[in-house]
């Protein structure tokens, strides 16, 4: 048996179906307005650019550290005669930190072990112009075994790290 709806329902539903199609088609009187030309490419002016990034810290601190070196010896010249980063426990730690610069500044020079447990730390005063100065630390009874740190800094800005060993 067909059962036939009727026709006003029929409308009705229809015309529902319609008013809803119509909710997502796109307007289409307006297509010739839209501007389809890609956009310029983008174009960074040359007086924008930022210079590369550099670690010399002369302009903030008046002073750079040009070197650090480690060693179980210095010369004269306060230069390391006997390099290394490993040490024995009765060794002597020499750092010998090379500068120049355009300003007399201190130099702290703070040793480490292990996870920051401060050693040893020193201040020296550096006068300008190219400069060595040696830092050393010792234990009459010994150096335990280990990983130890080198921060040298100044007004707080720490310039340099070494890392070494004593085993």
């Amino acid at each position: 048996m067909i059962r036939k709806l009727p026709s006003a329902t029929l409308v009705a539903a229809l015309a529902g179906v319609l008013a809803l199609a119509g909710c997502n088609k796109a307007d289409d009187t307006n297509d010739a307005a839209i501007d389809t030309t890609p956009p310029p490419a983008a174009t960074t002016p040359a007086d924008t650019t930022m210079p590369p990034a550099t670690t010399d810290t002369t302009a903030t601190t008046g002073l750079s550290i040009t070197s650090v070196d480690l060693g179980s010896a210095v010369g004269d010249d306060n230069r390391i005669s006997v390099p290394t980063t490993t040490f024995t426990g009765s060794d002597t730690i020499h750092a010998s930190v090379v500068t120049d610069g355009t300003a007399e500044g201190t130099l702290v020079a703070t040793w480490t072990y292990q996870d920051g447990q401060v050693v040893d730390t020193q201040e020296k005063v550096v006068p300008a112009g190219p400069q060595v100065t040696d830092f050393s630390i010792t234990k009459p009874d010994g150096w335990p075994a280990g990983n130890y740190t080198l921060q040298v800094s100044k007004d707080g800005m720490v310039l340099q790290t070494r890392e070494f060993k004593v085993g």
